[in-house]
């Protein structure tokens, strides 16, 4: 039977959607990514190195390639990978996390986050997040049916503000997302401000979730002080990190979630099904290498320098700097910047800052879920010490 132009267009037709998700777009990082491919500028946006990690790693993960681990892992993750997690939280945190029922190995800290939502929150249960925050946080919530409670920290030092975090707190509050050392503007949560959190959280049914993916990016007199160091805290709290921020291997997307029995029983229970496992040679490359903790001992020190380089830089500069207590992001206050284009937003300034000067940022602004402007932009330091002084050659023209 031959079937009539007109037949075959209809069956070639792509059924029609409503979408899920209409207020989801384009990250902020892929754009000004490929701006900056497009502008030939110096990338300081999106938060990855463009260094080499150590080549003993690849060693360890092509060793056990090559050794013919290969195939499936456990669901969990493997057992050396996971008892060098626990040990090593252990060690720095005091903590003993039980490596068969309490540590499970992720694709990365972005999954284990959607994972934990999709976990425990169910529709119409409230999640507060402190903004700016990382902007995968957002979605997540969404995509699990949660409402979304926005709460925001102190502009210009993004200290948390317990006043409002106690406030945004109802019977509703399924979870509070906190994340130390702070994504995008560098902040580190102190001592007391843990133990303040632990305070307001020991009354209440609400889960914590602590995104801890710059642990080992803390710099000098400042400490990281992990929810797993607080009893009443790690009672509660779903501790995520990442090996790609730690390893400079940031592609590699795998990471950690460390939980009590009952909260990681329920993470499992999706994790088996919207990842299974992860990468089997990788996870062993991994508990080889963390045989040796001066790696992500020697992190801090590390970046600190790094840091201090841009920092020099951006000294010479129109550019105000903000505290740079951790991660590997540096921002600025562009209030007082003079530029010959006039006026220009966060993310307006961005652009120009990328296409004529030749240096990609971030505006905080992306960060927000109204866009709150406050002249605040974000550069990446963890970069080659060249990359880094092409970028202040041209940012010292301002």
């Amino acid at each position: 039977m031959i079937m009539s132009c007109e037949t075959s267009m209809k069956i070639m037709t792509t059924p029609s959607l409503v979408s899920k998700h209409p207020k989801m777009g384009t990250t902020i990082f892929t754009v000004m990514s490929a701006l900056a491919a497009e502008s030939g500028a110096v990338n300081l946006g999106q938060g990855f190195p463009d260094f080499d990690c150590d080549e003993k790693l690849v060693s360890d993960v092509t060793a056990a390639m090559q050794e013919g681990l290969n195939q499936y892992p456990p669901m969990t993750g493997v057992l050396p990978l996971r008892q060098a997690v626990s040990e090593k939280i252990k060690t720095l945190y005091g903590h003993q996390y039980d490596v068969n029922t309490e540590i499970t190995i992720t694709a990365g800290a972005t999954q284990a986050i959607l994972t934990i939502m999709l976990a425990v929150v169910h529709p119409g249960d409230e999640v507060i997040v402190l903004e700016p925050c990382y902007d995968s946080y957002v979605p997540n919530i969404d995509m699990a049916g949660g409402t979304v409670v926005r709460v925001p920290l102190t502009p210009g030092t993004f200290r948390p503000d317990f006043d409002r975090i106690q406030a945004a707190i109802c019977p509703k509050t399924r979870a509070i997302l906190i994340n130390s050392p702070h994504n995008p503007s560098g902040m580190v949560w102190r001592h007391e401000d843990m133990l303040k959190l632990q305070e307001i959280l020991a009354p209440t049914q609400v889960l914590l979730i602590s995104d801890e993916v710059y642990e080992h990016m803390v710099y000098a007199p400042l400490q990281h002080h992990s929810a797993s160091s607080y009893p009443g805290l790690a009672a509660r709290a779903f501790v995520v990190s990442s090996f790609g921020k730690s390893y400079h291997v940031t592609g590699w997307k795998v990471g950690t979630v460390a939980a009590p029995v009952a909260l990681t029983a329920e993470f499992r229970k999706v994790h088996q099904f919207n990842v299974f496992t992860v990468n089997t040679p990788v996870q062993h490359g991994l508990a080889r290498y963390m045989k040796d903790p001066q790696p992500y001992l020697n992190l801090p020190a590390f970046y600190q320098r790094k840091r201090d380089l841009f920092r020099a830089g951006l000294a010479r500069t129109q550019f105000k700097m903000l505290p740079g207590e951790g991660t590997y992001f540096q921002c600025v206050d562009i209030s007082e910047l003079s530029v010959p284009e006039k006026n220009l937003g966060e993310s307006e300034f961005c652009k120009w800052l990328t296409k004529e000067v030749g240096v990609a940022a971030i505006p905080m602004s992306a960060f927000y879920g109204d866009s709150f402007d406050q002249h605040v932009i974000r550069f990446c330091f963890a970069k080659k010490d060249t990359t880094l002084n092409a970028a202040i050659e041209r940012l010292s023209r301002l």
